[in-house]
């Protein structure tokens, strides 16, 4: 294969076409600047990671233009919330605030197309980059492989979105910070046949329980396990998977009454951190720069949101509105303020304890008031302010 020289320079290079690339790529591009996304995959494609989005994600793609788009790919938009932590099932209803639905679960292939396709930057599917380019300690390109040929291409910027074992991460050092190793591991997979208009969330003992409708008309089911149990849940993940949600009769009946359409896939390796957001020529972005456990569902909205942090930062850099120390340095302060309380809270809520009884008793307190029940619902997503400190499902 030959080597190319590079015949321009974008404003920015963006590795990983994802929901947190693809993101960042189009807000980009939007704002006037030239963008290469790449990635290796081919769209639509899936990926075995968990889809929902919920809290500030589905107001953020509302107001990108992409909502209506992600729900024409034939995902039901989701407006009640079902919570049940071994003591009974408290149930939100309509859950709709300016005409934005509290969740949605698109299948990755489905919600990854519609970001791609919007994204208006030049793209290369199936491009594997193998590395990044270096002058003068500064990041200044990349180098790869698509459609027989190795080429170098250069830009002001290069943005890792390639996921929590970004090889851009790795090649530029970034430190992370508050990093604890795996805490749980989840297996899921999808039904036909199986009614249910609700994100479904049961604990039963050290065991967590999501469900929710996704594209196909197919029903998502993730279980949760503390991940010391990994060797005697993965001899037979499927067993397992659905000795867990027996636990919960009522969804066991569904879910048994359906017909498993995929295999069961599992992810184990959930590493949580924050590494450093940028530095001279580079960012990191989506789990490439934060990776937290799947409990809270925090992913995709969280990528979504840092996406839009950091095309802010580089339009101020790329303008001169600021310097890029200042940009950069910008994007990681406003992201980890967006983030930590959300991080850690998370990583305590994954470990799988027992709900704290001030929690058990506020749900007792709302049981018979569905106005209050439908307020604490939208106090827990964060779409609306508390009146007093509540602790976290």
């Amino acid at each position: 294969m030959s080597v190319h020289s590079p015949v321009l320079v974008y404003d920015a290079i963006v590795i990983g076409a994802r929901c947190a690339g693809a993101s960042t790529a189009m807000l980009l591009a939007r704002a006037g600047h030239s963008v290469l996304l790449v990635d290796r995959a081919r769209f639509p494609s899936e990926i075995p990671h968990g889809h929902f989005i919920h809290r500030h994600g589905p107001t953020r793609l509302g107001r990108w233009g992409l909502l209506d788009r992600v729900l024409a790919t034939g995902c039901p938009a989701i407006t009640s919330l079902l919570v049940d932590l071994g003591d009974f099932p408290l149930v939100g209803r309509g859950l709709v605030l300016d005409g934005v639905p509290v969740g949605v679960g698109p299948r990755r292939g489905a919600l990854d197309g519609v970001l791609v396709n919007a994204a208006v930057a030049e793209l290369r599917e199936g491009f594997v980059v193998d590395d990044v380019l270096f002058d003068d300690g500064r990041v200044v390109g990349i180098e790869g492989r698509g459609a027989g040929k190795r080429i170098r291409e250069h830009a002001r910027f290069v943005i890792g979105a390639d996921g929590r074992n970004s090889m851009v991460a790795k090649r530029v050092r970034a430190p992370a910070d508050d990093a604890v190793p795996s805490v749980s591991i989840w297996y899921f997979s999808y039904w036909s046949g199986v009614a249910g208009e609700a994100l479904e969330l049961y604990q039963r003992g050290r065991r967590i329980i999501f469900a929710f409708p996704t594209n196909d008309q197919l029903y998502a089911v993730f279980v949760g396990w503390p991940a010391a149990e990994l060797d005697t849940v993965r001899r037979d993940s499927a067993e397992a998977l659905l000795a867990a949600v027996d636990l919960s009769p009522e969804l066991a009946e569904r879910v048994r009454g359906g017909r498993r359409k995929e295999r069961v896939l599992g992810a184990t390796q959930l590493p949580n951190f924050l590494r450093r957001a940028g530095g001279p020529g580079w960012a990191l972005v989506g789990d490439a720069g934060c990776h937290k456990d799947p409990y809270g569902a925090l992913g995709v909205c969280d990528a979504l949101r840092d996406a839009e942090l950091l095309a802010d930062a580089l339009a101020d850099a790329l303008s001169c509105r600021l310097s890029e120390p200042e940009a950069l340095g910008g994007y990681e302060r406003r992201r980890n303020q967006a983030t930590l309380v959300d991080y850690h809270a998370n990583l305590q809520q994954a470990r799988l304890n027992p709900p704290p009884a001030e929690l058990l008793e506020i749900r007792a307190s709302l049981r018979a008031n569905q106005t209050a029940i439908n307020h604490y619902m939208l106090q827990r997503e964060g779409l609306i302010a508390p009146q007093q400190p509540q602790p976290s499902a």
